[in-house]
């Protein structure tokens, strides 16, 4: 299995591993699976603002796909990412996702983000582990915060701490992400 950049090429495969989980999964709160048209330009959208957004591929094949984005739209939020993780339901339980979310952590940090945050839709137990054992702190759940295949779901928050995290200021000059500047 490699770790790489994603590209144009790819959004075919991360469509499908994306309809998979609007269909059958908790991860998303998306009740109809986005075209690839839609996902051509949320893509454009995450790596046009210097987010990284990677690939686990295994002989030709896309097994999942991570990216970074905004928490929030203030800029007060410029050094915090929330991560994203999906996985095709053949590379569930392989090691796959913490392969990503590593390498998404380790791509964060050397862009100067202090903080990662994930929000755990349906509070998956899986997702949770694999957040906890990348060294993601639970900050709380909150209670029914969506509905889907008819039941209600929590939503989990963790977090982790990149570089330097609230240690030292960050250089009012740089921005990891070019969204929000100030």
């Amino acid at each position: 299995m490699i770790i790489r950049d994603a590209t144009a090429a790819d959004l075919t495969a991360i469509t499908d591993i994306y309809t998979e989980s609007v269909i059958n999964g908790v991860a998303t709160y998306e009740l109809e699976p986005p075209s690839t048209v839609e996902m051509t330009a949320r893509f454009g959208a995450i790596t046009g603002n210097r987010y990284p957004y990677i690939v686990a591929e295994e002989d030709g094949a896309i097994l999942g796909y991570a990216y970074a984005g905004a928490f929030r739209t203030r800029p007060a939020y410029n050094w915090i990412c929330e991560d994203s993780i999906y996985l095709s339901p053949q590379a569930r339980g392989r090691g796959v996702g913490s392969a990503l979310l590593a390498e998404l952590i380790t791509r964060c940090e050397a862009l100067g983000f202090r903080q990662m945050i994930a929000v755990i839709g349906g509070a998956h137990p899986a997702s949770v582990a694999v957040h906890a054992r990348a060294g993601f702190e639970h900050q709380g759940t909150l209670k029914a915060t969506g509905y889907k295949h008819g039941r209600w779901l929590d939503t989990t928050f963790m977090e982790k701490t990149l570089g330097e995290g609230a240690s030292t200021d960050p250089d009012p000059d740089v921005y990891p992400g070019t969204l929000y500047r100030v």
